[in-house]
């Protein structure tokens, strides 16, 4: 059986910072695959997407941050979220929203990995 494991930063209610590992079972059907996308004016986002039974994420810097995105509904292709951003792949293309503020960065895959979008 493999995992994953996903390190968070946390800042707790007191002052002291922390961090919270949270680990993912990969059964034999699971993956994790790897992207990267030039988004905008020329910006490079790597992307990890981990799809494990019922928990599909994405996994991304916003803002000098990694961040981990949760599949949510969708129509067409596959929809993250987390916070006020949301994160659209399909094929080879993908989209980084910011929801609250109106933002949309477009983002064109770079390598040639599995698609991840569904």
């Amino acid at each position: 059986m493999r995992y994953i494991l996903l390190t968070l930063g946390v800042l707790f209610a007191s002052p002291v910072a922390g961090d919270v590992a949270l680990t993912v079972d990969l059964g034999p059907t699971d993956q994790v695959t790897a992207g990267t996308y030039t988004c905008g004016a020329g910006e490079t986002i790597p992307v990890r997407y981990v799809n494990a039974g019922p928990n599909a994420l994405a996994i991304l810097p916003v803002d000098g941050e990694e961040r981990i995105f949760v599949n949510v509904v969708s129509a067409s292709g596959a929809r993250y979220a987390s916070g006020a951003h949301v994160w659209w792949s399909k094929g080879d293309s993908a989209a980084l929203e910011h929801t609250i503020e109106g933002t949309v960065s477009d983002c064109t895959r770079d390598d040639q990995g599995p698609d991840t979008g569904q």
